[in-house]
């Protein structure tokens, strides 16, 4: 039985739902695919970007508090976090489409969304 994402520290209902609507489900899923890579799809799918979000991920993800993140290291991922929106923005809009669509079939059940 997955693992809801709500379990993953600092990930509550409001990232739950928004994971859901990328059509990512389960804490396995996030864990398989990596902050970076499950960010991504946050973004391609519609959500819209906020650093805090990004790094409360990243630091859940490695079992620390969101509040952990400090420093050199909350420098280099906000040059991470705006090298991945701009990587969303360059996806071309019928890709950004396509993933909109087969994440809200997946979420009513027509289609399993393809992972990775």
């Amino acid at each position: 039985m997955p693992t809801p994402v709500s379990t993953i520290p600092n990930l509550g209902p409001g990232s739950e739902a928004a994971f859901a609507r990328a059509g990512i489900h389960s804490a396995e899923d996030i864990r398989a695919m990596g902050a970076d890579a499950a960010y991504l799809r946050l973004l391609q799918s519609g959500t819209r970007p906020h650093f805090i979000g990004y790094y409360v991920l990243v630091m859940g993800l490695q079992g620390r508090p969101w509040n952990d993140c400090q420093g050199a290291e909350k420098a280099a991922l906000r040059t991470r976090f705006d090298e991945l929106k701009a990587e969303a923005k360059q996806t071309p809009s019928k890709d950004k489409d396509r993933l909109r669509m087969e994440a809200a079939l997946d979420e009513i059940g027509i289609i399993e969304r393809r992972r990775g």
